[in-house]
């Protein structure tokens, strides 16, 4: 009897993240490091160092104040800060979404590759058992043949 046997009919798993990473512009790669860098606690917290200093610098009566309270160069620096940030974010969390949508994709194709060749296996292990059966049924038949050839079997006699 002849065992199927299973040759791969797909073309293997590629890794998303390298493809796409390939095909960044560098606008792409520029929003996703400041989007990256912005949205860490190391950004906030310096960012709210030097706000502090700003405000205390201004407030101090011995330094001249340059933006003198209530700070309105800088609100106007972090109003520029927000406006040119924020669609870098929002550009980067788009490719994201994709990036996630072309994941769960591949993920999908992986897992129906996987079950094919789950099929795959399973038919050739029940060709397998079927195979063992049919050797187990003709070793028994020749077993039988072996003792009808042979006859009774003589029992082994007691020394004394």
């Amino acid at each position: 009897m002849h065992l199927p046997l299973s040759h791969p009919a797909h073309p293997p798993v590629q890794n998303i993240n390298e493809l796409l990473e390939e095909r960044l512009s560098f606008g792409q790669r520029a929003a996703d490091w400041i989007a990256g860098r912005v949205g860490s606690w190391g950004f906030i917290i310096g960012q709210s160092g030097l706000l502090v200093l700003w405000a205390v610098l201004n407030a101090l009566p011995s330094v001249r104040h340059w933006d003198p309270y209530p700070f309105i160069a800088m609100n106007l620096l972090l109003s520029l800060q927000a406006a040119y940030t924020a669609p870098m974010i929002m550009m980067s969390q788009s490719r994201q979404v994709l990036r996630d949508r072309l994941e769960a994709h591949e993920d999908y194709v992986v897992n129906c590759k996987a079950e094919s060749e789950l099929i795959v296996v399973l038919r050739h292990l029940e060709a397998q058992n079927e195979v063992m059966a049919d050797l187990t049924s003709q070793l028994e038949r020749l077993g039988r043949r072996l003792d009808l050839l042979e006859g009774p079997a003589e029992l082994p006699r007691e020394s004394l």
